[in-house]
């Protein structure tokens, strides 16, 4: 019965509470399609509760020192460290990804966001202008918000999730967050963690339940003075459309519909394998894959054909098995997103190569949301296969003959989070990032990440950077202070 399955709890005042409502959503794990917990079905009352609790940490906690901050994240990043086995098994539960990706990613990230900026506080630095022919000193206060808010996906709940969270705290601002109500369990976990290490009360606030409902409210309230936001471009919009007249701080990273540009001077085997893993890790639910996979003509086939190759190679099924590389999708209604553009893919007269099915699997996930990575040929860049985020593992594949045509396929979408290039040739490297739309460019790798660099899309793909100092300046104000002397 529903009553006998635990229930998730809001972190509000530094406690776990029920929701005010009383009410409570179905957890489904991907992978059985099996009901296994209980969500939160918050309303306002419980967001107004999480954000007067934080309005009122603000004031102590913007005159912590940056030392004591730092010191909470780093004593949070060594739990987090610490647990990496029991909340691996919890992030793959609740979200379907196999467990080794969680174990060697999801939850390692999580540990290293906030260790990362809880020495990145220590050096964020402000200017100072001298005007000497003036007697006149100008310098730059960066001062935090207040209470800043925080909503997060599903596909890397944990990950991301802290990557807003750990920020926001070390610049000295108050959060209320709201994790995807699809993921939200390791969210939960980190309560329990905030709790355990001490973390002053309203300093964090988690509210779980519906985006139409605690999202909205969240970026909706006055006393929220920026919010970041991590999701799909129409809620991006909405969000856009409530914040802006109320003059809100925003980031807004986005969706993507990202190529990967490959020409026949390539390292080949390096490529295809890197190639499948930036098609169809995590399900190809990760906001970075290259779905749109560019070809030169002179390799073309010799790529499709490996291609087909080492995708038939993976193996599908229960996350928790080790061999297996792909496990379940998100939910059962992302399940039939994703085939409802697979079918609509050959509507357009595209060919499906490999793929394009719901396997099936036996054990106990004969009823999981699985679906095979899919490969899709002759598709032109104007039709919505190619024009539309599907976030499954689904790609396209189309040859070029040029540069120029490869950049026009490129561009040729209203986003530009990521792209990824395949060449040896420097001089077209640098003739050609400069010109590909996107917010973030690997040449000859995929997925690597460096935390002091600016992170963000341009186009439909968001608004703002994350990462490094950026993301600090964002969560601060600056004065300046002019004195005479």
């Amino acid at each position: 019965m529903a009553n006998d399955l635990p229930k998730i709890m809001n972190y509000i005042n530094g406690e776990l509470v029920p929701p005010n409502s009383k009410k409570y959503i179905d957890n489904i794990e991907p992978a059985t399609g099996n009901t296994y917990s209980l969500i939160p079905d918050s309303d306002v009352i419980d967001v107004k509760n999480a954000i007067k609790s934080a309005e009122k940490a603000f004031k102590k906690w913007s005159n912590v020192s940056i030392e004591k901050r730092a010191e909470y994240l780093e004593t949070i990043s060594l739990k987090l460290l610490e647990k990496l086995e029991y909340l691996s098994k919890i992030e793959s539960k609740d979200n379907g990804k196999p467990l080794k990706l969680a174990k060697s990613v999801d939850i390692p990230r999580a540990g290293k966001n906030f260790n990362f900026f809880a020495s990145a506080i220590k050096h964020f630095h402000s200017e100072s202008h001298e005007m000497v022919d003036q007697n006149n000193l100008n310098f730059t206060l960066k001062q935090p918000l207040g209470v800043v808010g925080a909503i997060s996906p599903w596909n890397l709940p944990l990950y991301l999730f802290t990557w807003k969270i750990a920020p926001a705290l070390a610049a000295g601002n108050t959060v209320v967050a709201k994790p995807s109500e699809i993921t939200p369990m390791s969210a939960f976990e980190l309560a329990k963690i905030c709790i355990e290490v001490g973390l002053p009360k309203g300093v964090l606030n988690i509210v779980h339940g519906r985006g139409n409902i605690v999202g909205e409210n969240i970026v909706n309230n006055d006393a929220v003075k920026a919010i970041t936001f991590t999701g799909g471009t129409i809620t991006g919009k909405r969000i856009a459309e409530i914040a802006a007249p109320k003059f809100k701080k925003l980031s807004l990273e986005l969706g993507g519909k990202n190529p990967n540009i490959i020409f026949d001077d390539c390292d080949f085997d390096k490529m295809i394998q890197t190639t499948i893993k930036s098609s169809f890790a995590n399900q190809g639910q990760i906001c970075l894959c290259g779905s749109r996979i560019y070809v030169h003509e002179n390799i073309y086939e010799k790529f499709k054909s490996k291609f087909i190759e080492e995708t038939s190679k993976l193996n599908i099924g229960d996350p928790n098995l080790e061999d297996n590389d792909l496990g379940a999708i998100v939910s059962k209604e992302h399940l039939e997103k994703i085939s409802s553009y697979i079918n609509l893919a050959k509507n357009e007269g595209g060919t499906i190569l490999f793929g394009g099915n719901k396997p099936k699997i036996e054990g106990r996930c004969k009823n999981g949301y699985f679906m095979s990575p899919t490969i899709i040929e002759g598709l032109g860049i104007d039709c919505r296969t190619n024009q539309e985020e599907i976030f499954g593992p689904v790609v396209t594949l189309q040859k070029f003959s040029t540069e120029e045509e490869a950049l026009e396929l490129a561009n040729g979408t209203n986003y530009g989070l990521s792209a990824t290039l395949w060449t040896q040739d420097i001089s077209r490297v640098h003739r050609m990032v400069k010109e590909i739309q996107a917010g973030v460019i690997w040449v000859n790798a995929w997925m690597v990440r460096d935390l002091r660099t600016p992170f963000g899309g341009m186009k439909d793909s968001g608004v703002g950077r994350e990462g490094g100092f950026e993301v600090l300046e964002f969560f601060t104000e600056k004065k300046n202070v002019s004195i005479s002397y």
